[in-house]
C-alpha cells in the first residue's frame, strides 16, 4: 500500500503543474526554469533554460537527421567512379550505417536524459511555487550546493560513478543489443556495403532453423552448460575439502599449505594455462614421460579428441580455481564455534555426519551468492578454453570455425575477430546475458540466503 501511495504522490506532483500552479509554473512545463527564475532561484532556473536551448539546438542541428539514419542505417554506398580526366578511379564515400547506429543510440540516449532533466524542473518548479506560495524560505543556488554536502550528499557521490557506468557500460551495451537486430556480417561492411535492420531474423536462425548455424548453436550451448555445472561444483567442492583438510587440527605447517596453493593465483592464468597446453600435446612431457615409462605405446589424445579434451579443460580448471574457494571456505570455517563439534561428537555423530549437519549447511548459506557468480562467470570463462583447446578439436558439422570444446563466449570471439559476423555474435550475447540472468534469479531467490538471510541457525 505504502509503495502504490508514493506512485499515486509522485504523479500528483506533475498533476498539480496544470491544476493548482500559477501561471510560470504551467509555462516551465514549456520553457524549463520559468518558476524557478519567477520565484528568486535564478540560477538553477537558467541552468534548466540553457538545457533546453542546447537540447533543441542539438535536435535541430544532428539530432533529428540522427534518428532518421537510425531507422534507414544509411541509403548511400560507397562507389568507386572512372576520372576521364586521370584515367583512375575516384572513391565517391557513401553513407557509414556503423556509425548512423551509434550516432542514433546516442541521440535516444540524449533524448532520455533531457526527459528526465526536464521532469525534474517542473518538479523544481512546484517545489518553488508551492514554497513561495506558503511564504517559506526558498533555497538559493550556495544552499543547493551546501545541500550536496549535507542530506544529498548521495548525489554528489553517486554523480561521476552513474555518468561513467552510463558511458562506459550502458551504451556500448545498447549499442551491442541493436545490432543483434541488423545483418552485419562480413558482406555488410561500411562504408563499401552497408546494412540494415532485419527484426528477430538473427534469433530466428540461430535458435529455430535447420541452419548450419542452429545445428552449431545448440551443441555449443549444451556444453557450455556441462562446463559451467562441473567448473563450478569440481571448484567449489574441491576448494572445500581442501579446507577442511587444512583446517584441522593435526595439520601442521597451515600457513605454508595455504601459501603453497594460493601460488596458482599469482601466476597470471593465461602462462599456466600455456604450459599445461605444450605440457599435453602430442610431444609434450606428459606423453613422452608416460611412453618412457611403458605405460603408453602411443600418446595420448589429450587437445584432439573431443572428449579428453573436454576432460583435461575441466580437470586444468581445478587447478586455477580451486585455491579461490579454498581461501573464502578458510575464512568461513574458523567462524563455526568449535563447540558445535564438541556437542556432536558427544552424541556419537561421525566426521562424516558433523560434516553434513554443521559444516556443508553453514558454508552452503553463506557462499550461496558466491556459487551463484561462480557458475555465471564460468558460462563466461574465456581463458581455460582459449589458451588449452582454442576450441577445437576443430569439426566440420559445427559452423564458422566452432570447436568441441567452444564455449558461447569463445564461438562469440571468433564470429566477431574471425568470421566478422557482428550480428550473430551480439544475438549470441543477448542470449547468454538471458540464461545468466534467468539462472541467477531463479537460483539465488529459491536459496536460504535470500528468503532467510537473518535466521540460518545450524
Amino acid at each position: 500500500m505504502k509503495n502504490k501511495q508514493l506512485k499515486s504522490e509522485k504523479i500528483n506532483w506533475y498533476k498539480y503543474a496544470f491544476t493548482n500552479g500559477g501561471i510560470f509554473v504551467k509555462l516551465s512545463t514549456i520553457l524549463m526554469g520559468a518558476s524557478n527564475i519567477r520565484y528568486g532561484q535564478l540560477v538553477k532556473g537558467i541552468g534548466y533554460l540553457c538545457m533546453e536551448i542546447i537540447f533543441i539546438f542539438f535536435i535541430i542541428s544532428s539530432g533529428a537527421s540522427n534518428l532518421v539514419n537510425l531507422i534507414t542505417l544509411g541509403t548511400k554506398q560507397q562507389e568507386m567512379i572512372l576520372n576521364e580526366d586521370t584515367g583512375m578511379f575516384d572513391v565517391i564515400k557513401g553513407d557509414n550505417s556503423m556509425l548512423m547506429l551509434l550516432s542514433g543510440v546516442i541521440t535516444v540516449a540524449a533524448i532520455v536524459f533531457f526527459v528526465i532533466v526536464w521532469l525534474s524542473s517542473i518538479k523544481s518548479g512546484i517545489n518553488t511555487f508551492y514554497l513561495h506560495k506558503n511564504k517559506k524560505t526558498i533555497p538559493t543556488f550556495i544552499d543547493d550546493v551546501k545541500s550536496l554536502s549535507d542530506f544529498n550528499i548521495q548525489r554528489l557521490l553517486l554523480f561521476i560513478p552513474m555518468v561513467g557506468l552510463v558511458i562506459f557500460t550502458v551504451l556500448p551495451l545498447v549499442y551491442m543489443i541493436t545490432m543483434a537486430f541488423t545483418n552485419y556480417d562480413v558482406n555488410h561492411q561500411p562504408p563499401g556495403n552497408l546494412f540494415e535492420w532485419i527484426g528477430l531474423d538473427n534469433f530466428r536462425l540461430l535458435l529455430m532453423s535447420k541452419d548450419a548455424l542452429a545445428k552449431t548453436f545448440w551443441p555449443v550451448l549444451g556444453w557450455t552448460i556441462v562446463w559451467a555445472v562441473f567448473a563450478t561444483f569440481t571448484n567449489y567442492f574441491g576448494g572445500m575439502l581442501l579446507a577442511i583438510l587444512i583446517n584441522k587440527k593435526e595439520i601442521k605447517f597451515k600457513k605454508v599449505w595455504r601459501t603453497i596453493f594460493v601460488l596458482t593465483i599469482a601466476i597470471p592464468s593465461f602462462i599456466g594455462l600455456l604450459v599445461v597446453r605444450t605440457m599435453l600435446n602430442k610431444s609434450g612431457i606428459i606423453n613422452i614421460g608416460l611412453q618412457n615409462m611403458g605405460f603408453i605405446t602411443e600418446p595420448l589424445p589429450f587437445l584432439t579428441n573431443a572428449t579428453w579434451a573436454r576432460a583435461s579443460v575441466i580437470i586444468v580448471n581445478m587447478w586455477l580455481g580451486i585455491p579461490f574457494t579454498m581461501l573464502i571456505t578458510t575464512g568461513i570455517l574458523m567462524n563455526i564455534p568449535a563447540d558445535l563439534y564438541e556437542s556432536a561428537k558427544i552424541d556419537g555423530a561421525s566426521p562424516i555426519k558433523a560434516f553434513m549437519k554443521i559444516t556443508f549447511p553453514y558454508i552452503f548459506f553463506i557462499t550461496t551468492p558466491y556459487l551463484i557468480s561462480n557458475f555465471i562467470s564460468n558460462v563466461n570463462n574465456f581463458n581455460p578454453i582459449y589458451f588449452m583447446t582454442a576450441g577445437g578439436p576443430a569439426t566440420m558439422d559445427y559452423y564458422k570455425g566452432a570447436g568441441k570444446t567452444d564455449l558461447l563466449v569463445t564461438w562469440l570471439y571468433k564470429l566477431t575477430s574471425d568470421s566478422k559476423n557482428y550480428s550473430y555474435a551480439a544475438a549470441i550475447g543477448i542470449v547468454i546475458f538471458v540464461i545468466s540472468a534467468v539462472i541467477s534469479l531463479i537460483v539465488y531467490r529459491r536459496s536460504g540466503a535470500y528468503k532467510n538471510e537473518e535466521g540460518f541457525q545450524i
